[in-house]
């Protein structure tokens, strides 16, 4: 198989007719044979997908005919096989979800940094540095020096940051996420919450690891990704970490060589945690997965 071009994408700006977007939009996908998943709501549009490279190109000027779309940005990498089986477009109220209502970064917004400006930002010693994303994104990779929330979803980031932070202290918070768009909102939120001075890594990690040259790089580790590549390092080369589908953490090819880890089943994170009785319908869910890989199709179940 050819390579397949896999596009991260996302913007926020106001798409009042959403909803009338969706089904027009994975039609064109699903004419081109894209798969992956996009994300529609009144604040704009999320998501990652991946085919040949000149469906992928298709489907994006297809969506920046869009006048209100025009500019949308995306950020490319390449896999020998395909990172999603089937295609979605959904509808959301948010397209990435912090429950705080009037969050906005169409309205405010906190200070974009290019990738190559991050270094000397985040090697100041006043600049508090905080990785948005959740537990088992950080557990593979953050930047050196970086503030873990711990949070398994985004919407406990606003307590974290009520909890932890003090704007009359933390005077220059710095922040970074996979792709750029949680920071965008995390910004947004923090600058209402009165933080002055609020910065976030433009295009996120992705784009700093395919921008900035590994001998120069602050990132330590790999960066977890929402597809079936789990991780990727610099250069956005595909990572040495898979994933335990009982419970979505990324594993270490040493965690997966624990005698608590069985393919599709259980690993050193979930084994104590998983019942028997759930363990044995993994055990049935993961017959089928082979099998189905075996005829050449993805299973439902896989992804």
């Amino acid at each position: 198989m050819d390579q397949l071009l896999t596009a991260a994408l996302y913007k926020f700006v106001s798409l009042p007719d959403y909803q009338a977007l969706q089904k027009p939009i994975l039609a064109f996908c699903v004419e081109h044979n894209i798969k992956g998943t996009l994300l529609l709501a009144l604040e704009g549009i999320n998501g990652t997908i991946a085919g040949k490279p000149e469906d992928i190109h298709a489907v994006l000027n297809y969506l920046r005919q869009d006048p209100r779309l025009s500019d949308l940005e995306h950020k490319e990498s390449y896999a020998d096989s395909h990172p999603f089986y089937r295609m979605k477009v959904k509808l959301k109220k948010e397209i990435v979800t912090m429950g705080i209502a009037g969050v906005n970064p169409n309205d405010v917004v906190g200070t974009y940094v290019k990738p190559e400006d991050w270094n000397a930002l985040i090697s100041d010693p006043d600049v508090i540095l905080l990785d948005t994303r959740n537990d088992y994104e950080t557990h593979i990779g953050t930047f050196k020096g970086a503030i873990d929330p711990k949070t398994t979803t985004f919407r406990e980031f606003p307590a974290f940051v009520e909890q932890t932070l003090d704007k009359t202290k933390n005077k220059k918070v710095a922040m970074f996420c996979t792709g750029g768009i949680r920071c965008e909102k995390a910004s947004s939120f923090m600058k209402q919450q009165g933080f002055e001075e609020v910065y976030h890594l433009q295009g996120g990690i992705l784009k700093y690891l395919e921008t900035v040259p590994e001998e120069e790089s602050l990132w330590q580790g790999e960066c977890f990704v929402f597809d079936q590549r789990v991780g990727v390092k610099h250069g956005l080369a595909v990572g040495e970490y898979d994933q335990c589908y009982a419970c979505r953490m990324p594993l270490s090819q040493e965690e997966m060589k624990s005698v608590q880890y069985t393919a599709g089943i259980s690993c050193p994170h979930c084994y104590d945690k998983t019942s028997e009785q759930k363990k044995a319908a993994l055990t049935e869910r993961q017959k089928q997965v082979m099998l189905a890989k075996q005829r050449g199709k993805g299973h439902i179940g896989a992804a």
